[in-house]
């Protein structure tokens, strides 16, 4: 064959290739866009710009195919009813705590975090390894949605307060923002909980329309300013060792997406997964310091809150247990995980972080 009509005999086939590959490449790639809302405002960089590494990365992969838009709390819906807006099909999907839920079946506060059950290793290992995805991808299916594990905000502190406290003594009557599960245990010790966005807290702690409020940890309280309107800042959180964020996604939705594109989704979530619990623990500490040295009164919890707070939980679960099945299912996997957990954990890293702790200095 000469030069000419290889030259044509390749053009031709090209050209047929082209004609069959590139619709097959439409099908498999199609053009998606989806709204996705946040149970948190865009001031937050830590808790709402995690959505946005999750938007950055599925378009990216996709080679901006399918396209996530954050919108922050308020925006679309407030930041506790994103939940409501991806089951009613008002957003493809939100990036949220499913504790927000809590009120509706106290078994969305497993899903996220309750008081005194454990840290992030302990959680991202019952969650990947030891059947906690698996069991709270049940109940989210049972409710039109498909979730997956996509940040964490580790242990948190326990809140900021307009006046100290000493002891239990000091919580009756205390108007207190605590989220999720939490409010219901405290309120056995006469605490009045408050379920309030993120958004909203300032305002209400300024006011005095609340006395206390806990968010997240220092970085993130900083921010929303909580310093300048309530002196003393406790811990540690007992009401969440460890909070994991949730991509939820309308489960019609989801089943009309492409395999490789689910998986891609599944994959930028479990990265935020990662992503959100390291720019806390990076930010924490320098945050921390900034509110001492500005004059914060940092405070430990007295024991006998702590103690009263433990009794509370056990109570409370017990009671739902009695009356909820599948919240007991999963509250008994978790614990049940957590207690071998920190067989090894006492032992190996319990001892070296606190040894850490004790000698840090010297190096």
């Amino acid at each position: 064959m000469d030069r000419r009509n290889f030259v044509k005999t390749t053009a031709v086939a090209a050209a047929a290739t082209a004609a069959v590959a590139a619709p097959a490449i439409a099908q498999s790639m199609p053009q998606i866009r989806w709204r996705l809302t946040s149970g948190f405002p865009k001031s937050l960089d830590t808790i709402y710009g995690t959505a946005e590494i999750i938007a950055k990365y599925v378009s990216e992969a996709t080679d901006g195919r399918f396209v996530i838009q954050p919108f922050g709390a308020g925006e679309i819906v407030g930041g506790l009813q994103s939940i409501d807006a991806v089951v009613q099909g008002t957003v493809e999907m939100a990036h949220t705590a499913a504790f927000y839920n809590f009120g509706r079946d106290p078994t969305w506060g497993l899903a996220t975090s309750v008081p005194f059950l454990m840290g992030k290793r302990a959680q991202d290992a019952w969650l990947y390894q030891g059947g906690g995805n698996e069991i709270i991808g049940r109940f989210f299916d049972a409710n039109n949605i498909v979730g997956f594990p996509a940040g964490n905000t580790g242990t948190q502190m326990g809140g900021w307060f307009r006046r100290e406290i000493r002891s239990v003594a000091d919580l009756q009557g205390l108007k207190f923002r605590i989220g999720g599960f939490a409010g219901r245990v405290i309120q056995r010790l006469g605490v009045v909980p408050q379920q309030l966005a993120g958004g909203d807290i300032y305002p209400a702690l300024e006011r005095g329309t609340i006395d206390a409020a806990e968010w997240v940890g220092a970085y993130d309280d900083e921010k929303l300013g909580f310093n300048r309107v309530a002196p003393f800042y406790y811990y540690p959180g007992w009401q969440e060792g460890a909070s994991v964020l949730h991509t939820m996604i309308s489960k019609p939705k989801w089943n009309e997406l492409p395999k490789h594109y689910q998986t891609i989704l599944e994959l930028a979530s479990a990265y935020g997964n990662t992503h959100m619990i390291a720019m806390y623990d990076a930010r924490n500490p320098a945050a921390l310091r900034r509110l001492v040295q500005g004059g914060t009164q940092l405070r430990a919890f007295p024991n006998d809150v702590l103690d009263a707070a433990f009794r509370a939980a056990n109570e409370t679960y017990a009671e739902i247990s009695g009356q909820n099945a599948t919240f007991k299912t999963m509250l008994d996997s978790a614990i049940a995980f957590r207690n071998e957990f920190y067989l090894y954990n006492q032992i190996a890293d319990y001892s070296f972080d606190t040894f850490m702790i004790r000698v840090r200095a010297r190096t």
